[in-house]
């Protein structure tokens, strides 16, 4: 594990979106009453409800959107760490900044590109559900892509701000006790 000292920015911005991703995790449990709601309904009573399955994809999408900003600040999300275990904290913080800056920052900036028009369009149209008895307001859960993708942009820039005190001792670490005083940061390894 990298251990990054905290900037500022970084603080703030991680403590804001852990507290609100444990908040929204309460969707899950939502998402599956409505889940068994629509099954109970279908196979007891022989009534399937569209604006149930419909409900169902909005708060997946909302979770799953949503999620990956949490993911990204608990450093939750996927990596290769069978080779990244063993490469130095020093080798890991490059690969890490560039990974940001190649990678990851172009991703979002392609999704918010195309997000927008996509919303925008959505909108203008009034889109509603293709199916009967459909939900309206389609331009609403469509909405939550470049909203997700700005905050996961946010997130991300908290990172790199993180990366780059670790690299070039700017911005300016905040102590937050995982720094020992008398090593440098970056010959700092994780504790047992």
């Amino acid at each position: 594990m990298l251990i990054l000292p905290h900037t500022a920015f970084s603080a703030w911005v991680e403590c804001q979106v852990r507290t609100w991703g444990q908040r929204l995790s309460w969707i899950w449990i939502l998402l599956l009453g409505v889940i068994v709601l629509n099954v109970i309904m279908r196979y007891l009573f022989a009534e399937g409800r569209i604006e149930f399955e419909e409900i169902q994809w909005h708060l997946y999408s909302f979770g799953f959107l949503f999620g990956l900003s949490f993911a990204y600040v608990s450093d939750s999300h996927i990596r290769v760490d069978v080779v990244r275990e063993k490469l130095s904290p020093d080798t890991r913080a490059w690969v890490e900044l560039y990974g940001i800056l190649l990678l990851l920052l172009p991703f979002i900036l392609l999704v918010l590109v195309s997000a927008i028009p996509f919303v925008q369009y959505s909108w203008a149209n009034s889109e509603v559900s293709q199916a009967p008895g459909g939900l309206p307001l389609r331009w609403l859960v469509k909405g939550l892509l470049p909203l997700s993708f700005l905050l996961l942009l946010i997130v991300t820039l908290a990172r790199l701000s993180r990366v780059m005190a670790f690299l070039f001792g700017f911005p300016a670490g905040i102590d937050d006790g995982s720094a020992s005083p008398t090593e440098p940061l970056s010959q700092q390894e994780p504790p047992p």
